[in-house]
């Protein structure tokens, strides 16, 4: 490296000195994880299928508009009289019924899938959202106070995850009257199975949240907080919760779909929504006696269901491999 030498005798450095170094951009943890989930083409794949599942849901109106169909107008005139068959085979698939039309009402599939998938979606969300919160909020007082709290928890999650969840569902939406807490019909069944899926479902949540906590609490950020007089609600919210946010997002993305064929399960056996209200349980229970004569029933409800289950187990996965690359070895 040369040297020019000023008039007031200091010097500088020359034309040819190596440039400054670029500073190191650091990245958070979040960023990280999506950088690694870009990675994984599966779990991309995943992501797109359930963003695509989420707009049609949301906007089945005019995916059914376009189509010129909705889910509850009857096409009898399609349906063969003698046969009591669609004209056509195959569901009697047109140019305006894209997917057929169902038996015996020649009802548009297309359009009853679609807001099947919102039936379907809606209840698994927001029961998996019940599910979170009150799983999350007890895993973290358990974990974080240990001692009795922790014992009193614990055997609640112990009794919860012994009870059967089938039978229990069956029993009561089976009782249920046609009006109850201001509501009626399919609204009080769509109530009642966000309720029941999602207060039973919260033990699987609080579980993996308290063992976590269990392991933050040592951390030194956490006694730093308690040095400085952080109260235990604010360690809960501001130090811990965010730490945790990872494994809360892997496990809601794989509750979902399991909400889904539990919601699929119980519409099958006839106690979930019931008609008009589309469901891809009620529809597959309805092709039970049709499948032989036109498979074209089972095969689209069934598809529906497996794809968005599939498409959301991908992303779960993908999600967990990326926040946690070392535990998937």
């Amino acid at each position: 490296m040369t040297m020019t030498r000023e008039s007031d005798g200091t010097f500088l450095p020359g034309a040819d000195a190596a440039p400054a170094a670029p500073a190191i951009e650091g990245r958070s943890l979040g960023r990280i994880a999506w950088n690694r989930l870009k990675r994984d083409r599966l779990a991309m794949a995943g992501g797109v299928v359930v963003l695509l599942l989420v707009l049609a849901a949301l906007l089945a109106g005019p995916l059914s508009a376009l189509s010129g169909n909705d889910p509850d107008s009857l096409h009898n005139k399609l349906i063969d009289p003698n046969y009591q068959i669609p004209y056509g085979g195959m569901g009697g698939i047109s140019a305006r019924h894209w997917l057929g039309v169902d038996l015996p009402n020649g009802r548009d599939l297309f359009s009853r899938v679609l807001y099947g998938a919102r039936v379907s979606l809606g209840i698994a969300g927001t029961s998996t959202l019940v599910a979170l919160v009150i799983g999350v909020a007890l895993g973290l007082v358990a974990g974080y106070f240990g001692g009795w709290v922790d014992a009193i928890i614990s055997r609640i999650m112990d009794v919860f995850l012994a009870f059967p969840l089938l039978l229990f569902s069956i029993a009561i939406i089976g009782v249920l009257p046609d009006t109850a807490f201001g509501l009626s019909g399919s609204g009080l069944r769509f109530g009642v199975l966000v309720v029941v899926i999602g207060f039973f479902s919260w033990p699987y949540i609080g579980r993996i949240v308290r063992g976590q906590t269990i392991a933050l609490r040592e951390r030194e950020f956490i006694a730093a907080a308690r040095s400085l007089g952080a109260r235990p609600g604010r360690i809960i919210v501001r130090e811990l919760l965010p730490n945790l946010l990872a494994p809360i997002l892997v496990y809601a993305t794989l509750l979902i779909p399991a909400n889904i064929l539990f919601e699929a399960g119980l519409s099958f056996l006839g106690v979930g929504v019931k008609d008009p209200t589309p469901s891809w349980g009620a529809m597959i229970n309805s092709a039970i006696s049709t499948f032989q004569i036109d498979p074209e029933y089972l095969i689209v409800p069934g598809t529906a269901i497996f794809v968005t289950v599939l498409a959301f187990n991908l992303l779960g996965d993908g999600l967990r491999d990326a926040f946690d690359p070392k535990g998937s070895r």
